[in-house]
């Protein structure tokens, strides 16, 4: 997977945290990447990226439009990541315009994008969600159902080649247990006196516990 992946989006919309899953993700498939985070003044995500375990490096634009200052540095960057010899190329823009698209056509473009935002957010923005490969809409728990399905076919119709996926926070692959025993919390004395909390107990005229 020698490509460059290229995360847009506006500020705090979950770009970086999608990094966050990415990243493990493409090692756990014999992919090693590397990663540029693209800001104007100042960024703490180098903390993060840290974490990571993989090459980064971060570019901060100043005065300089940070879309711009992007495509000015890519040849540069894909330089820097096969010194790295690694196999992709991990950058996070600075999301600011929405009317930018810094990915070129060999780039894969991922937009991310807040549910929250607005069910109509989706037609203010441009090439970055009409000429995106992925759109991933985050903090899709907090929003109705209704909102979901009105957003995602938003983009759909401005973006029928894209696939979509919705993601929040994370789910459990199984249901924990009902609830809390006094056993759960360290008691160590038998017998119902002792006994709080959800606890099930055998009906012997049936054989079958409650």
């Amino acid at each position: 997977m020698n490509r460059m992946i290229m995360i847009l989006g506006a500020a705090s919309v979950g770009k970086t945290s999608v990094i966050r899953w990415l990243v493990p993700y493409l090692k756990e498939n014999r992919i090693k990447p590397c990663l540029c985070k693209i800001d104007c003044l100042y960024t703490n995500d180098s903390e993060t990226y840290q974490k990571l375990n993989v090459p980064y490096v971060v570019g901060l634009s100043g005065d300089i439009c940070p879309d711009h200052f992007l495509v000015s540095n890519l040849c540069e960057l894909w330089n820097w990541k096969e010194k790295q010899q690694c196999d992709s190329l991990i950058i996070e823009t600075a999301g600011l315009c929405s009317r930018c698209c810094p990915a070129t056509e060999h780039t894969l473009s991922v937009s991310v994008l807040d549910a929250t935002a607005s069910t109509h957010s989706a037609k203010k923005i441009g090439p970055m969600v009409t000429l995106s490969d992925f759109i991933v809409l985050t903090k899709i728990d907090m929003v109705s159902q209704a909102e979901r399905e009105i957003l995602i076919h938003s983009l759909s119709q401005l973006n029928p080649g894209a696939k979509i996926f919705p993601v929040d926070g994370d789910m459990l692959r199984h249901t924990m247990p009902s609830g809390v025993c006094s056993y759960c919390i360290g008691e160590k004395r038998v017998g119902s006196a002792f006994q709080q909390g959800v606890v099930g107990k055998i009906h012997f005229e049936s054989g079958v516990s409650s």
